[in-house]
């Protein structure tokens, strides 16, 4: 959950009352917040016990355009599609700034740009002194050599992109450099004497900087998702409308978009939804008529009357500051938090659920349990890695398709989800490296991957993994404990002999770059149902007799070496599923995670043993 810093005397100045810890701590709960800590040095030692404090009942603030005689005007280059194409603006005249209100004018900015805009990156904020600028304003896109000015806070003029390795040294700054930093044209704001407001979203101007002394405020918003634009210029304008000469009166400018289209801003007009008392009532368990809800509602500052056409019917005005409602359960809520969350009553459910595990999670559970009484330890690292731990430190590489990247990864440590749970295993070992040996270590969690035909684009697979670290491989201890895995799973071993076996487990040596050459086995899988070989496709087999009879020929060994390969030919069929991989790692990988002995791993998918398990939602099949 979020931690919001108040200024105590501020707040209780606003709310027109004072209150104790405890009083304030029980206010906030009613309204469905927690008080996290009081900083004051004014609280008292011993606090006066009494009745709760009541809600504070204060009149929604009304915020109205006031249109100048004549309305200022932004144009929109046609450049600025190529980054940051939309733009909004507002003005405040006649403001009156204390150290207080200039300060919270700069943290309500700054935490903006932290939540809703992303760290900038969807939506950058700017404020200028105006008195310091000539209309009509002019937003534009430009190549970086091709700007310059005197960025804030410094007493020279750069170009823009001097000023990409300006900030490269200054953290605060220097987090948003990626934003624009490869862009063949940077964002940026000039007035009629081509003066720069601001180079949105790195820097502002030095010229129209605001100060303690700044009368007229200019706001410009420039975003990449029109959406979020329009909910922040409401927020930053009617917030701090309230210190205007004319409180929470807004100056209204047009904007002139490249398409000819004309938009004014900001639109601080209220929305009208609905909401049903039956609804509300159903969902709090309470019996309020609609005039009783229509009052909680207004107790949380959203206008509410009842709708003459239907009496279950409450007609909801939803102000600009309040772009977190959107559904009727939303209305419910705040219903909820005017009534008193305390205040609710408990009543047990109309219905009986009984809850069951996913067949996913049941089966990861027996695998945990029999793994964990072989003797083997259960590890859980974290599913985020670098791109080389998930790929170059295997001995893989990255096709592209299938690893889901972070696009803008705070650390290295943390780049890609891992497609495999190898990675996890073995840094686990790499840091336990110094307990006695064996180290045995084992995973059940999921992978991700890419997947187009999922609407998110991508799904998780539930893997179980387990490698073992000692002074020898122990490649024979890790087939064993794929055999008990399997062995409590009912799912048996297909022996070379057994051709018309129809459900079981085999392995086939394969070459795999992770695993030591001629060390390492594919594992497949053959579901119940699916036709073993048949007789008439083991004669199809390429002259398998013939091969046979040649390598005979040509000595023992090679003799016995056919008659296997010809063996595991039969066995595998057009419905066997390759699950997994195991076998001894290659001396490379164990060497880039820094572990000093040898190991051997297997891993595979848990998905194709899943039973069929009634569908817990009518929608699920």
């Amino acid at each position: 959950m979020p931690t919001v810093a108040v200024d105590k005397e501020d707040l209780f100045e606003r709310l027109g009352q004072s209150y104790t810890t405890e009083e304030f701590d029980h206010l906030c709960f009613e309204f469905g917040i927690e008080l996290d800590e009081d900083t004051t040095s004014e609280v008292e030692e011993a606090i006066k016990k009494g009745l709760p404090a009541e809600r504070p009942k204060q009149k929604a603030p009304v915020y109205q355009l006031v249109e100048p005689a004549s309305m200022l005007t932004t144009t929109v280059s046609p450049e600025t599609a190529q980054i940051r194409p939309f733009f909004a603006c507002a003005i405040l005249r006649n403001v009156k700034f204390t150290p207080r209100s200039y300060a919270s004018f700069m943290d309500l900015q700054d935490k903006l740009h932290q939540n809703i805009c992303r760290r900038r990156q969807l939506v950058a904020i700017g404020t200028h002194d105006l008195d310091t600028l000539e209309p009509p304003f002019r937003y534009e896109a430009r190549p970086p050599n091709n700007i310059k000015f005197k960025p804030l806070n410094k007493s020279e003029e750069y170009t823009a992109a001097e000023l990409m390795n300006v900030y490269e040294g200054e953290k605060h700054i220097a987090r948003y450099l990626h934003i624009i930093r490869d862009s063949p044209v940077y964002p940026i704001i000039y007035d009629k004497q081509d003066r720069v407001l601001s180079m949105p979203p790195i820097i502002n101007s030095e010229h129209s900087k605001i100060t303690l002394d700044t009368k007229n405020v200019f706001i410009d918003v420039t975003a990449t998702d029109e959406t979020k634009l329009n909910i922040v210029v409401n927020i930053v304008a009617t917030m701090f409308s309230e210190y205007c000469a004319e409180p929470y009166s807004i100056e209204p400018v047009r904007v002139v978009y490249p398409d000819g289209r004309t938009v004014i801003y900001p639109d601080v007009s209220s929305r009208r939804t609905t909401a049903r008392a039956s609804y509300i009532n159903s969902c709090t368990a309470l019996s309020l008529s609609s005039e009783e809800v229509a009052s909680l509602l207004e107790r949380m500052s959203l206008e509410a009357s009842v709708s003459p056409s239907n009496p279950d019917e409450i007609q909801v005005d939803v102000p600009c500051t309040r772009p977190d409602i959107f559904h009727e359960c939303d209305i419910m809520e705040d219903a909820a938090i005017a009534y008193g969350f305390n205040n609710l009553p408990r009543t047990f459910p109309t219905t009986s659920t009984v809850a069951q595990p996913l067949a996913v999670s049941k089966l990861s559970d027996l695998v945990r349990q029999e793994w964990a009484m072989a003797g083997w330890v259960e590890v859980l690292p974290l599913i985020l890695c670098s791109h080389d731990e998930n790929f170059a430190w295997l001995n893989r590489t990255d096709d592209n398709k299938t690893a889901i990247k972070l696009a803008n990864p705070k650390t290295a440590e943390y780049q890609v989800i891992r497609t495999s749970l190898l990675p996890g295993l073995l840094k686990t070992i790499r840091e336990n490296r110094k307990h006695p040996l064996p180290i045995r270590v084992f995973e059940t969690s999921d992978i991700a991957v890419k997947d187009t035909s999922a609407e998110r684009q991508s799904r998780n697979i539930r893997h179980a993994g387990a490698v073992w670290c000692n002074k020898t491989a122990g490649f024979e201890i890790v087939c064993g404990l794929l055999d008990r895995i399997m062995a409590m799973l009912e799912v048996p071993r297909i022996f070379t002999h057994m051709e018309n076996a129809t459900h079981g487990y085999y392995l086939k040596e394969t070459e795999d770059p992770t695993f030591f050459p001629g060390r390492a086995a594919k594992i497949f899988y053959r579901p119940k149902g699916n036709p073993p070989y048949s007789e008439s496709q083991m004669s199809q087999t390429p002259s398998a007799s013939g091969t046979a009879q040649e390598a005979a020929a040509s000595g023992p060994v090679a003799a016995v070496k056919e008659a296997v390969s010809a063996a595991v030919s039969k066995l595998k069929s057009t419905g066997d599923v390759e699950i997994g991989l195991i076998g001894i790692l290659h001396p490379t990988v164990v060497e880039k995670f820094e572990i000093p002995y040898p190991c051997s791993a297997l891993e595979f998918t848990l998905e194709p043993f899943m039973k069929e398990v009634p569908h817990i939602w009518a929608d699920d099949a």
